[in-house]
């Protein structure tokens, strides 16, 4: 599935709740959902610096798709980095490094994030697209 398809279906998720504490809630399901990462890759390498709360993410490369995992000791974080996960993972570098994160807007998540977990949302966007660059730059090596 392309991930502008995703996208799409997450804005169509999100458009179902007509406030923001629903929509919370939501976003505590898909932490919930998240698959656990492996406990040998929650270490100081794969934190995302610039998150207020712990976000662990480690990424494998599996014939030519990136495949994330992460987690986070707060909930509401993990339901954010669940949503990217699932935007993200099982995608080439190429177009997770040519994707744009304009359904981030269009659900109002930035907006409704205090200032440090919006700046942990952009840390966490950064540090997918750094390990899309790397498996890139390891595939045309």
């Amino acid at each position: 599935m392309s991930i502008e398809t995703i996208q799409n279906e997450i804005v169509d998720e999100f458009s179902m709740f007509d406030d923001w504490m629903e929509r919370y809630e939501y976003m505590i399901e898909l932490g919930k959902s998240l698959p656990l990462i492996d406990s040998k890759y929650k270490t100081d390498d794969n934190i995302i610096k610039g998150c207020q709360s712990k976000v662990w993410l480690h990424a494998d490369f599996d014939k030519d798709k990136v495949i994330f995992t992460a987690d986070s000791d707060a909930i509401i974080t993990k339901g954010i980095v669940a949503i990217l996960i699932r935007v993200f993972t099982n995608q080439t570098p190429q177009t997770i490094l040519e994707a744009n994160t304009n359904f981030i807007d269009a659900i109002g998540l930035k907006e409704h994030l205090s200032p440090t977990r919006a700046n942990g949302l952009v840390s966490m966007i950064k540090q997918i697209k750094m390990y899309a660059i790397a498996y890139q730059t390891q595939q045309q090596s």
